[in-house]
């Protein structure tokens, strides 16, 4: 037992982060989280949720839900497998089906539970998982769980990946797995030519859009949508915790495959299933962001509005195509001590280390909300200047 606590007693690092007065994590909202969000008794410009369509305190959403609450009650109590399945999940794939453009859909409790049990589930010894190095942790994971070998091959670099595919055997199964937009940087996947490499060399695509789904796309439906391949890519995976403003996970593919998950997802077949107040707000937010094209609209032209006055401010950004604009500060402690000084200026970012980012990479991952109105984003630039000041990053 003194071997299993030694590290225990040896992990000091967030102490000593707290005695710097730089602790970043755990920070409490005390209301509902939009862009104007209270934090420590104080209203606070929230640039640090992924509510990217601002559905959290929407009136429908809220009644969803609360409708819910009173006809189902406040859990399942079991697994979908046995007594936890309820008219309201199957109401939920079938539209979450439709609105992706594929032929089924399965749920699953978290974002993350999906990709560990669509990859762990569906790969077996013999096959082969290549991955970019910058995929979420979730991902890598899943890769971790199932007996494939994993490969992995250079972010976003296409002949990177063809060096990998060529590497393998011609005979064996290979899953490339990509995130579709990449959630620090954001930046979006090459789908396309993942698309041609994945026919080229015989392998199956799995596009991760937890970032995507919801603004881009002719009706929300992400990135695969966007670039007009929901044909071409086999698997999409998501998450219902940010556009759709709730919680869980889902993958759509075609009916085969969802039933084999059904059957061999270790975190479907043993985790209690979604709550019914969950299901049926996602169930109005699939409705809300299918109807929503100005709040498609106004959410990409926010980021943009924002972004560029960060630029012409002088921060380094990046490469941003989405929602989520990063500002590079490039320091572990530095970005602590810009993140404290933000927040105490009125407004909440994310502040991203290692393993978040690669070292050197440290940057304030700041993400827009349909719902941010020009004067808050305004507001929020005035603040980053300030700041950026004072810290010699402009």
């Amino acid at each position: 037992m003194e071997k299993i606590f030694k590290k225990v007693q040896k992990y000091t690092l967030p102490q000593d982060v707290k005695k710097m007065g730089l602790y970043p994590y755990f920070i409490p909202a005390d209301g509902i989280i939009g862009p104007i969000t209270s934090i420590y008794g104080k209203p606070k410009l929230m640039f640090g949720s992924n509510n990217y369509m601002g559905l959290t305190n929407h009136p429908e959403m809220i009644k969803a839900g609360c409708d819910a609450l009173k006809n189902y009650g406040t859990g399942c109590t079991g697994s979908r497998f046995l007594n936890g399945t309820l008219e309201l999940h199957l109401e939920l794939e079938e539209k979450l089906a439709k609105f992706m453009e594929k032929e089924g859909a399965i749920t699953f409790s978290t974002g993350y539970q999906t990709n560990l049990g669509v990859l762990s589930g569906l790969t077996h010894k013999g096959d082969f998982i290549i991955s970019d190095e910058l995929n979420h942790a979730s991902i890598v994971d899943g890769c971790r769980l199932s007996y494939a070998e994993t490969k992995v091959y250079k972010h976003n670099d296409m002949e990177d990946l063809e060096r990998v595919l060529q590497s393998l055997p011609k005979n064996k199964g290979k899953l490339i797995v990509s995130d579709g937009v990449f959630s620090m940087e954001g930046s979006l996947a090459l789908v396309p030519q993942l698309a041609e490499l994945s026919e080229q060399y015989s392998a199956r695509l799995m596009i991760d859009d937890a970032h995507g789904v919801g603004y881009l796309g002719d009706h929300g439906e992400g990135v695969v949508g966007h670039f007009n391949l929901t044909n071409e890519v086999d698997l999409i995976v998501g998450t219902f915790s940010k556009s759709f403003a709730s919680i869980g996970g889902f993958c759509v593919t075609n009916d085969d495959v969802i039933n084999y998950i059904q059957h061999h997802a270790r975190s479907f077949i043993f985790s209690a299933s979604l709550l019914p107040p969950a299901v049926a707000t996602i169930i109005k937010a699939i409705e809300l962001i299918e109807n929503g094209d100005d709040m498609r609209k106004k959410v990409m032209s926010n980021a943009r509005l924002f972004e560029s006055g960060l630029r012409k401010l002088g921060f380094e950004t990046g490469a941003s195509q989405t929602p989520v604009v990063p500002v590079y500060i490039r320091d572990e402690i530095k970005v602590l001590k810009v993140w404290k000084a933000l927040l105490a200026e009125g407004l909440y970012a994310n502040p991203v280390r290692a393993p978040g980012v690669a070292v050197g990479d440290e940057l304030l991952r700041n993400s827009l909300m349909a719902t941010h109105t020009d004067e808050q984003i305004r507001d929020a630039l005035e603040i980053y200047e300030t700041v950026g000041l004072k810290f010699d990053l402009i």
